[in-house]
């Protein structure tokens, strides 16, 4: 494992969508708030030995979307995960919700993730494309959503949980790779 804080450039905030108050989506079983905070608390215990970062709260602990926005602001890079969901079960796959100027950073983290996963990959789109874009993490705090599968599609909550931990990697060095200069991302054995 690699330290790299001496050549980061950028600062990073990473965010769990959704709360106890507002669990998102449901599907088979599982809520979006608890996927995603799981979520971000391994990819917080993944980052922390690489770079410094902030994150929305204590492990376990996902802070109000306006406290989240304003966290956001304070970042070069705020990333804000989420799941997606659909009426119909067979609506797969990963993709991102940004400004134009995160489109390839959107992108980088819809390979990582559809590669990892072997989910479709819907790629980088503008804020307005997606169920998510109420939230305001885009618009008021100059975030990244990430959506990173269908909940309501029991293959990819499947090979989520089957690959989490890759996944985490995957995710985590193309942050690290985005706010930092001049490195190469380690390669984990599959």
């Amino acid at each position: 494992m690699r330290h790299y804080a001496a050549l980061q450039e950028k600062s990073l905030f990473i965010s769990a969508g959704h709360s106890d108050s507002d669990p998102g989506a449901v599907g088979h079983g599982r809520t979006e708030a608890d996927i995603v905070l799981e979520f971000r608390d391994l990819l917080a215990d993944y980052l922390r030995a690489r770079v410094i970062f902030d994150k929305d709260g204590a492990p376990g602990q996902n802070l109000p979307l306006r406290d989240a926005i304003g966290a956001a602001k304070a970042h070069d890079l705020a990333v804000e995960f989420h799941c997606n969901a659909a009426a119909s079960p067979a609506a797969t796959g990963v993709e991102t919700l940004s400004h134009g100027h995160h489109y390839p950073l959107g992108n980088a983290l819809c390979r990582a993730i559809a590669d990892t996963l072997g989910i479709a990959n819907r790629g980088a789109k503008g804020e307005a494309s997606g169920q998510h874009s109420r939230l305001a993490f885009v618009s008021q705090g100059g975030g990244l959503i990430v959506e990173l599968f269908f909940v309501s599609n029991k293959h990819d909550l499947a090979k989520y949980i089957a690959n989490r931990g890759r996944l985490v990697a995957a995710i985590g060095d193309v942050l690290v790779n985005a706010i930092c200069q001049d490195i190469e991302p380690e390669v984990h054995a599959a």
